[in-house]
């Protein structure tokens, strides 16, 4: 009898997680820094002398957080669908 309970309560205690979401959160919330450090040093041209004067950590911050934002949104929808996949 025990060994059924527990045979039952390690299937039940699977978790499965889309690996897009962990993903999107990691690239949204690395995009959100690199942009808010591009607009706080956007007055700073010394610091974008080498890039040519183009405020690249503003640029790729933006690219970086719509990326993860799409990424998280797409493992949303995926994580929806097998949720209701599993009921």
């Amino acid at each position: 009898m025990k060994k059924l309970a527990a045979e039952n309560l390690s299937t039940n205690a699977t978790v499965h997680v889309d690996a897009r979401i962990p993903m999107g959160m990691f690239f949204t919330l690395t995009g959100t820094i690199l942009t808010a450090f591009g607009l706080s040093t956007r007055d700073n041209a010394a610091v974008y002398a080498k890039s040519l004067g183009i405020d690249v950590n503003l640029w790729w911050g933006l690219a970086l957080l719509v990326f993860g934002v799409v990424v998280l949104t797409l493992g949303r929808r995926g994580q929806t669908k097998l949720e209701k996949k599993r009921k």
